[in-house]
């Protein structure tokens, strides 16, 4: 069984930074505010080129999609719910080669105050638009409780989605904002580090198959399977090797066993039949999370500690004979005793009763995105 607890080290403090091939360290630097503290940056590049034979290189460059953006909410009227902010910026085109692409987040406090609480979030790039936008997560992350944090993912895989005009879409799940008694929310930092050269295994195509989606655990009127069937993926040309990039992590507590933030489960994808299992469980929050932080940020969870991103699973997909991969997902058999509907109410923890409504009660449910990465 494949375990998805891996050490984070918030270590480099600045872009001019080395990178390496771990997730480990990282952060915004050289950020500006703009005149309406917006949510679009600019780009900046050095270095030289590859004129030699074979790919070219592409020069080193840096390019920031979010600069001091402001994430809050005051409300529900025009220009108070700022929860998700978008911007479009001009990434290096696809025949330059690079040899790493990272993704340095950053998170601070507007005006020293900090939403207080722990929120899901995520970063990522929008493809189309109105009924057939997509989302492709770069990262997920949950807020620390009321103080700043950084970063650093390696996205180099995503490169195929990473080039010309693209659309970026950051979003926290907070309920605070400016002039409220919590907090402003928050200020996101968020830039991309192209380094050129030629990376050890070339992604020619990646191929968004389920977007950030939020599915009910342990309602067994609702099973995973129903939620989210079975489905095909048209594996793109040329492709010689594949890769199921995929984030999961567990929310809701008061429920039977605690689930799903807080109970280890495993998931299981099957991929042309072939099934491949891990934990979705981090045990590693004590020493990966800022420990400046308030709230229960130590304690282990599905998936995720306050303060970091979520690790991504990457599984390793043989291409299939016809072209097409059929793809399914599921999670080890639980039912929650601890809801409105249950035969009889049983198991609720946290001193809840069984209605959504009691305190510190929320319906379990893990988020699920994925992404099909093809190598030439």
């Amino acid at each position: 069984m494949r375990h998805l607890a891996l050490a984070l080290t918030l270590a480099c403090l600045t872009f001019a930074c080395s990178s390496d091939d771990s997730d480990d360290g990282g952060a915004v630097a050289d950020t500006s505010v703009d005149a309406a503290g917006a949510d679009a940056g600019g780009s900046d590049t050095s270095g030289e080129s590859d004129t030699g034979s074979g790919p070219a290189i592409g020069e080193d460059t840096r390019v920031y999609p979010f600069e001091s953006a402001h994430v809050f909410f005051s409300g529900w009227d025009e220009g108070q719910n700022a929860r998700e902010l978008r911007s479009t910026v001009t990434l290096p085109p696809l025949e330059e080669s690079y040899a790493s692409v990272r993704l340095n987040f950053a998170l601070s406090c507007p005006d020293g105050r900090c939403d207080p609480w722990d929120r899901l979030g995520s970063i990522g790039i929008v493809i189309g638009e109105g009924d057939d936008e997509q989302y492709v997560e770069l990262s997920r992350f949950i807020t620390p409780y009321g103080v700043g944090a950084t970063w650093s993912v390696d996205v180099t895989d995503l490169r195929p989605l990473l080039a010309g005009d693209v659309t970026f879409r950051v979003f926290i799940d907070t309920w605070v904002g400016p002039g409220g008694p919590y907090g402003n929310g928050w200020s996101v930092d968020a830039g991309l580090e192209f380094e050129g050269g030629i990376p050890e295994r070339r992604a020619i195509a990646a191929v968004p198959v389920i977007g950030m989606r939020g599915l009910v655990y342990g309602d067994p009127a609702r099973p995973i399977t129903d939620q989210l069937a079975a489905f095909d993926v048209a594996v793109p040309e040329g492709a010689s090797s594949l890769a199921l990039r995929t984030f999961i992590t567990g929310h809701g507590q008061g429920n039977a066993e605690n689930c799903a933030e807080f109970c280890p489960r495993d998931h299981t994808f099957t991929l042309d039949g072939v099934e491949t299992t891990a934990e979705v469980w981090r045990d590693d929050c004590e020493t990966t999370a800022p420990s400046d932080q308030q709230g229960t940020w130590q304690y282990p969870r599905a998936g995720w500690c306050p303060g970091t991103e979520s690790h991504a699973w990457t599984m390793d997909v043989a291409v299939p004979d016809d072209g097409l991969l059929t793809v399914g997902y599921d999670v080890e058999t639980y039912e929650n005793t601890c809801r409105p509907d249950a035969p009889e109410c049983a198991g609720c923890t946290l001193g809840n009763g069984c209605e959504w409504n009691d305190s510190n009660h929320t319906e379990p449910r893990y988020e699920v995105s994925a992404v099909l990465i093809a190598f030439e």
